[in-house]
Order: C-alpha cells, then sequence, then structure tokens
C-alpha cells in the first residue's frame, strides 16, 4: 500500500470515527497537508428548509474560534444551478469569481479569496452539502489535487452524515424533554417516579404487601373503592420488580365497548372486520415484557374472561382473525373496586379466572381509614396543584386540616386531589381556601352520595331539590334518540348531536339501561 492509500484510509478512520464534525475536519485537514496546500477546509451542509447552506465545520481554524459566516441563503435559479452541478458530481476548481460566473459563488462564504477546490457531498440525486478546500497565500491547486479532492467527497459525506444525525437527535431529545417538562407541569410533578404518600404511615402494610410480591412474576389483584390510590400501587410494584425497564399498560376494562373487548386486548388482523384496514397489537402484546395494568377488570364481560384464560395459563394468544398463536411474557395485575367473590357466587364472574388473578390480594385502605395521612396528603397536593397551576406554594393551616380531617371522603384520595386543586385556585396562589372548596357553609355545598356530612360536623346544602345526574343524563340520551329516530351513528345519529363518540354513547346507554330500537320509526 502507498503513502498516499495510507493517508486516504487514515482520512476513512477520522470520517467515521467521531460524531462531531469539526473533529474530523481537523484532524483530516492535518493528515492532507502534506498532500494538499491547504489553508483550511470548509464543510458547509445544505438546509433544505431555509434553502442555504450553513457552515457546520472549518478545518484548522483557530482553537475556540467561532464559526464565521453561519448562513447563506441561495436564490431559485442559484439553487438550481447548485443542483444541476451536483447531478455532475464533479469538483470544481477555481476562484470566487469564477465560481460566480457558474452561478455558484453563493456557496463561497465570505472572507475567502484565492483558490478554491468546491465538491458537493451527499447523493447526486439528494445532495447535503459542500466541501471547500482554500488554498493557502500564493499557492494553487494543480491536477493531482483536483483527484485527490474527488477521493475525500465520499468520507466527508459520510462524516456530515453522522452530524446531522447527531443533530436530528439533540433535536429530538430537546423536544421530548420539552414534552416531559410540560407533561410534569400538567400533572403537578417534578419527576416522573410516582409518589406513595403514607407508604410508612397508613400504606405501611400495603408497601411491604408490595416490596413481598414485587420481584415474584405472581399475579397481583389489587382491591378498594374508587379513589384509594389502585394505579399507583400497581406502579409501585412494576417499579420494583424486574421488569421496570418494561412497559407499563393500563387498561380500563370497563370503559372498552364489549364488540371491542376482544381487538383491544388481543389485537386483530388485517381484515378481521369490516373497518380493519389494517393490522394491531392488542394491549397483551404491547405490554410483552413488562406489565399489563386491569383495571376494574371486575367489568370484563364473561365472554372476553374466557379467552384471557389461556394467555393467563401459558402465554399463548391469537389476534383476531389470525390463526398464527403469539406467546407473550406479561405480568398481569388486576383492580377492581367490586366485590370479586360475590360475583362469582352469582355467576357473574368466572371462578377459574377468579383464583388465577387472585393470587396475591392487596387490599388498599379507604382515607376514612387513614387519616393520619391527610396532613402529608394535603401539603402533597397542595405543591401539585401549585406547580400545575401557575401558583405559589401555600400549606394548609390548622384550621384547613382540622376540616379535612372531619370530612368522610367518599371518593377517597382522588376527591382529596380535586377539593385541593379547587382550593388553591380559589386561594390564588395567597391561601387554600379549603372551606369553600368544600362548601362548607353555602348554598353550594357539594352533594355527598353515600356520605354522613352531618355527622361529620359539616352542614348539608339547603333549599337544593336536584335530580339524580343518571336521571338528567338518561333523559338526556333518550330526547336524542327520539329525535335522530334511533340513529346513533351517522351525520343524523343522536352522537354527533350529542357532540360524543358513538362508543362512549352505547356505553353510557347500556349503563342507564336505554334501548335505541325503542325509539325506531315504524317504517324504519
Amino acid at each position: 500500500m502507498n503513502e498516499l492509500q495510507t493517508v486516504l484510509l487514515k482520512v476513512w478512520r477520522e470520517a467515521c470515527r467521531h460524531i462531531e464534525i469539526g473533529r474530523s475536519a481537523d484532524n483530516i485537514a492535518a493528515l492532507l497537508l502534506q498532500w494538499l496546500p491547504l489553508d483550511h477546509i470548509w464543510i458547509r451542509r445544505f438546509d433544505r428548509g431555509r434553502c442555504g447552506f450553513e457552515t457546520v465545520a472549518v478545518g484548522l481554524k483557530q482553537p475556540n474560534a467561532a464559526l464565521p459566516d453561519g448562513f447563506s441563503p441561495g436564490t431559485p435559479e442559484q439553487l438550481a444551478a447548485f443542483s444541476a452541478w451536483c447531478a455532475r458530481g464533479a469538483v470544481e476548481r477555481g476562484n470566487r469569481q469564477s465560481l460566480a460566473d457558474g452561478k455558484l459563488g453563493f456557496l463561497v462564504p465570505a472572507g475567502i479569496e484565492g483558490e478554491i477546490l468546491a465538491g458537493p457531498l451527499g447523493k447526486a440525486n439528494e445532495p447535503t452539502g459542500i466541501l471547500l478546500l482554500t488554498a493557502a497565500v500564493n499557492c494553487t491547486f494543480e491536477e493531482r489535487h483536483l483527484a485527490l479532492a474527488e477521493r475525500l467527497l465520499e468520507p466527508f459525506s459520510i462524516a456530515l452524515e453522522n452530524d446531522q444525525r447527531l443533530r436530528e437527535m439533540a433535536a429530538l431529545r430537546e423536544a421530548a424533554e420539552a414534552d416531559r417538562r410540560s407533561l410534569l407541569a400538567r400533572l403537578g410533578r417534578k419527576q416522573i417516579g410516582d409518589t406513595v404518600v403514607g407508604a410508612e404511615s397508613g400504606l405501611r402494610s400495603v408497601m411491604e404487601r408490595v416490596e413481598l410480591v414485587a420481584p415474584s412474576d405472581a399475579p397481583v389483584l389489587i382491591l378498594g373503592e374508587t379513589g384509594t390510590g389502585k394505579e399507583l400501587v400497581a406502579r409501585a410494584i412494576h417499579s420494583r420488580s424486574h421488569r421496570s425497564s418494561g412497559p407499563f399498560d393500563r387498561v380500563n376494562c370497563g370503559a372498552i365497548p364489549p364488540e371491542l373487548i376482544d381487538s383491544q386486548l388481543f389485537g386483530h388482523e388485517r381484515g378481521a372486520f369490516t373497518g380493519a384496514v389494517e393490522s394491531r397489537r392488542g394491549w397483551f402484546e404491547r405490554a410483552n415484557g413488562g406489565t399489563l395494568f386491569l383495571d376494574e377488570i371486575g367489568d370484563l364481560p364473561l365472554p372476553a374472561q374466557v379467552r384471557m384464560l389461556r394467555i393467563l395459563q401459558d402465554g399463548w394468544m391469537e389476534r383476531v382473525g389470525g390463526e398464527q398463536s403469539i406467546h407473550v411474557n406479561v405480568r398481569i395485575v388486576a383492580a377492581t373496586h367490586r366485590d370479586l367473590a360475590a360475583m362469582v357466587a352469582e355467576g357473574r364472574f368466572r371462578e377459574d379466572l377468579w383464583y388465577r388473578i387472585a393470587v396475591f390480594p392487596i387490599v388498599l385502605p379507604t382515607l376514612r381509614e387513614r387519616r393520619e395521612d391527610i396532613p402529608r396528603l394535603v401539603e402533597h397536593f397542595a405543591a401539585r396543584a401549585a406547580t400545575r397551576f401557575g401558583l405559589a406554594p401555600v400549606k394548609p393551616t390548622t384550621v384547613d386540616l382540622e376540616l379535612l380531617a372531619s370530612y368522610p371522603w367518599p371518593g377517597n384520595i382522588r376527591e382529596l386531589g380535586t377539593v385541593i386543586d379547587r382550593a388553591a385556585i380559589l386561594g390564588d396562589g395567597k391561601t387554600l381556601e379549603v372551606a369553600k372548596a368544600l362548601g362548607v357553609g353555602t348554598r353550594h355545598a357539594l352533594a355527598i352520595p353515600d356520605a354522613s356530612p352531618r355527622s361529620a360536623g359539616i352542614a348539608p346544602p339547603a333549599e337544593m331539590d336536584l335530580e339524580p345526574l343518571n336521571a338528567v343524563v338518561r333523559r338526556h340520551i333518550e330526547a336524542a334518540l327520539a329525535a335522530a329516530k334511533g340513529r346513533i351513528e351517522g351525520p343524523f345519529g343522536a352522537a354527533n348531536a350529542m357532540q360524543i363518540n358513538p362508543h362512549t354513547l352505547r356505553a353510557k346507554m347500556r349503563k342507564l339501561g336505554v334501548d335505541w330500537k325503542t325509539f325506531r320509526s315504524p317504517k324504519e
């Protein structure tokens, strides 16, 4: 191998070794000094969005010196000449004036005088930039220099491509970080990890069981009233398990229409049913290698319970319309506020599925049973509200805590968080208006189902004779169905008139016992 080939091999190594193109340009320029009468090596990136060129590296420049002449725009005529030149793939030799005569003068940054070798970088039909080699003072380039410059185009193209990928990754990382900060601000958190408030007091026994079961792959059943933090505990189990680096997916079984259960859980193949225009992975496949949290599993229809048994038994499943069995490695954490044992006795929940998911039950206490955690929970929610709503952080007073401790909390921790959010907004960053948030002493006090506000020392709302919400919603749905003559979907359907999703409307109709057939015209 002759000396020139050895140098070119080193050029390739430098081009591929460094992610930053500036280091590649400096090192390669140093290697070429004995072969070319170099002053500088310029690498300029073609910016399609801004229709111009940006200097991204200069070899042999002074250390720590800023890159000169950051951006040069081009006219449509100049860019057309550039594209034609790239298609030829030839290295041009000349100076600023001669390149300008060929409509390529705009490629040369201001301040460059003397002779220049210019070559296009990238593919002929997809140029990414240009390479400029400027000659030292009182030096000129020869034909052999022109041939060497042509052999430099490919390694510099690779170096520029690597630099572009680095820039794209940096932009994506910056966008992801911005999304993360925005999400944390909306959630009122300072970090992604969930905080288990009361882990050392009211939830001590629960967290002990979490620590005990997390390392295993045993199915867990979390039982507790609505709003007690079942998802938080499920995430704590996942984060403490060997699956913590895998996905954690949550499925609300009660929110999926029965006709879509199979597709949502197990996925479907293209053409499996009307509207299946492409194959889709179900929740079990998406959670492969991680944890699948089946919230409100008590609302799962019986047919879907049968199909779920096989996955829990051996990990095999089939997509809707598929013929091939798929194996998934998923840990199941289920949750419900219902009495599953009673549902099993009544035949509304399969006994064999009950045995499969209830390997390790965890019962969450209500907020009424862990009132000692209320002060810390209030401080946590107050700090979250301040972050979420851009308010000054405010701590609760002793009177606030006494009032909150006397409340029955039928909605548990979820209701407490809502009350503190409302108190923070009403206080406008100056105080927590807990009394107003609870409605104490006002005619707008909150209606509390299944609670005893009088026994808790809270005056019930006076002059309030309201119809139950479900009755109001039922009448509204019936009126919409009557106007739509029983139609649910379409431009003249009830869902469109009510401005909600047809699946959501059907779910509400099932819950309230509304039969669309009774509103159909006899002719229809």
